[in-house]
């Protein structure tokens, strides 16, 4: 897997949505990491999720979806962050994913245990289920909340999104942190010692 060197953005751990944005990153040097760049690594990103069952095998088209999606949701929360309207053709995508599998759980009994709820997907649709759940993960958070908490990490090349922890925090990571703190402190060497 094409693993990003950094940690989880802070809001990533408990949000799906920001760790399928974050799944791709443009790092130092113009390099971007890209934890969905085969199938096989858009399986891991999936199971290590919880989002499909160990030992699923997934073909370049559900990589394909899931890349779509997550492009879709980068330009929503591009929007949110910077005050705009989202392009209509990623909302139409995002409101897809959350259509595509029923959203109630269908009631199902066993003779041992009673009755229980289950998703009704069916194997062949696990992508679709899963882009479902991460769909209504984003759309909970876009519209609840923690809205205005979401911020774009401000050390430049990073393009990852993060849920603000403190109001001067703009930045996905310590690693990032430093690079930015680096920066102001060489622009304010630059302005005293003039060359």
């Amino acid at each position: 897997m094409s693993k990003i060197p950094l940690p989880p953005a802070p809001g990533a751990d408990e949000h799906v949505s920001l760790a399928l944005l974050n799944s791709t990153v443009l790092l130092p040097g113009e390099h971007r990491a890209d934890e969905l760049g085969t199938p096989e690594e858009a399986t891991d990103w999936l199971i290590g999720h919880g989002l499909v069952p160990a030992r699923t095998a997934l073909l370049a088209y559900c990589q394909n979806q899931l890349a779509g999606l997550r492009g879709d949701l980068r330009l929503l929360f591009a929007a949110q962050v910077g005050g705009e309207a989202p392009p209509q053709r990623a909302l139409d995508g995002v409101n897809r994913a959350l259509a595509q599998v029923p959203s109630a759980p269908l009631l199902r009994h066993a003779p041992a245990g009673g009755f229980h709820r289950t998703p009704a997907h069916p194997v062949t649709r696990l992508v679709e289920h899963a882009m479902a759940q991460i769909a209504e993960d984003a759309a909970t958070l876009l519209t609840g909340d923690d809205a205005s908490r979401i911020a774009r990490c401000e050390a430049s090349p990073c393009d990852r999104f993060l849920l603000r922890t403190h109001a001067r925090r703009q930045w996905c990571s310590t690693r990032c942190g430093d690079r930015v703190r680096a920066a102001r402190a060489y622009a304010r060497r630059q302005d005293r010692d003039p060359a």
